[in-house]
């Protein structure tokens, strides 16, 4: 679960992480009202949607007034901001963040992730702050410098000076730098985050540290640990379709092509979507309905995939392990019939009772393709959408 930089920001400062004073305001009014609770001079306006990019985009701006506050916001609330990340229909502005302005002396990086190869918390620094980290990582992945952290013992102060000598803090920035980085670790545990990113991390003319940006996603198997983080959720932010799968615990991530895929497992969803492409075609879609789906869970997974109206055919790729395979086809059956689905079906079924989930399909009447290999299913499915692009 993603939440907005605002929002990040509370969660840091209740963990002891100097942020810039600032508040989030919902209408031009408040943005004036706010910039002068500031001090009336200068002060930054920040665009809040869940992307990147947004400097760059013209989501961020230094203004010097109140009254400039307030018209830069006019221009920006209500409107779609385009980013290198949102594609050309862009993410509603409804909400700003108005922030104190602060003399910045050097503009540096930190984030924190869960590496899946080590099994570890990393914490990664580097002095190029302020520009696309990925950029950096690809031309000069010597200038990131990383420690993985032993989950037995956590972040020691130790390794946190190593990181705060390598970015080339001194004297008593060194001391803050320590401070802020144990922190921030605190902080990812506490939260059960799987991302924290402060990019960039500035050190003042004053030299002091501060999170001049903050980002924090959450692993969502932990969410019915944190009620608070849940209800930091904005809906508004998400693909609608997306929003309306996790209410039926379906796994659905929307995509671009023309082909709707319905799999069990998320292993075997990448690959159904693997071989789609393989066989010259577009996934419409990431849905894994997991392994203990019913037949009403199948129904909603249809009424999903058939709101994406770019749909031209189904590859329902199942392997019968909790769920049998003659339970499936009848949920299949089911819910094309309930729906009156108008477009055409392949099933590749594997597993338990899948003999008799192919009698049930085979004598259902309506107009399934069966296949008996993946690399058969997606060769139907690509000529049945259309063929290859």
């Amino acid at each position: 679960m993603k939440i907005h930089e605002y929002q990040a920001k509370a969660i840091l400062k209740a963990h002891g992480v100097p942020v810039p004073q600032g508040e989030v305001a919902f209408s031009a009014q408040e943005v004036s009202d706010i910039a002068r609770r500031l001090g009336g001079g200068v002060c930054v306006v920040k665009a809040q949607i869940h992307t990147g990019g947004r400097g760059k985009a013209g989501g961020v701006k230094v203004v010097k007034s109140a009254d400039d506050a307030e018209a830069y916001a006019k221009t920006l609330l209500g409107r779609p901001l385009v980013t290198y990340q949102t594609g050309p229909e862009g993410q509603m502005v409804s909400r700003l963040l108005v922030e104190q302005g602060l003399g910045i002396d050097r503009e540096l990086y930190l984030g924190l992730v869960v590496d899946r190869s080590t099994q570890r918390i990393v914490l990664m620094v580097s002095r190029e702050g302020g520009v696309e980290i990925e950029e950096v990582a690809a031309t000069h992945p010597e200038k990131i410098h990383k420690v993985f952290i032993n989950p037995a013992v956590g972040l020691q102060p130790f390794q946190a000076q190593q990181m705060a000598f390598a970015v080339g803090l001194t004297g008593d920035a060194v001391k803050k730098g320590v401070r802020m980085m144990m922190a921030l670790y605190q902080a990812f545990i506490a939260t059960d985050a799987s991302i924290l990113e402060i990019n960039p991390l500035i050190v003042t003319r004053d030299g002091d540290l501060l999170a001049l940006d903050a980002k924090m996603n959450f692993d969502d198997n932990a969410l019915y640990r944190h009620q608070d983080i849940r209800d930091l959720r904005d809906l508004s932010e998400e693909d609608p379709l997306e929003v309306e799968a996790s209410k039926f615990s379906l796994n659905y991530i929307r995509l671009d092509g023309n082909i709707g895929c319905m799999v069990n497992g998320a292993g075997l969803a990448m690959a159904t979507m693997d071989i789609i492409k393989l066989s010259g075609g577009q996934p419409a879609n990431f849905l894994d309905v997991g392994g203990g789906a019913n037949a009403e869970q199948i129904k909603n997974a249809f009424r999903i995939l058939m709101s994406d109206t770019n749909v031209k055919a189904v590859l329902i790729n199942i392997f019968g392990g909790i769920l049998r395979c003659d339970v499936l086809a009848q949920g299949v059956i089911a819910a094309v019939r309930d729906l009156g689905v108008p477009v055409p079906i392949v099933i590749r079924m594997k597993g338990t009772n899948v003999e008799e989930g192919k009698r049930l399909l085979a004598e259902s009447g309506l107009n399934f393709t069966t296949a008996d290999t993946m690399g058969e299913a997606a060769t139907s499915v690509v000529g049945l959408a259309g063929g290859t692009k």
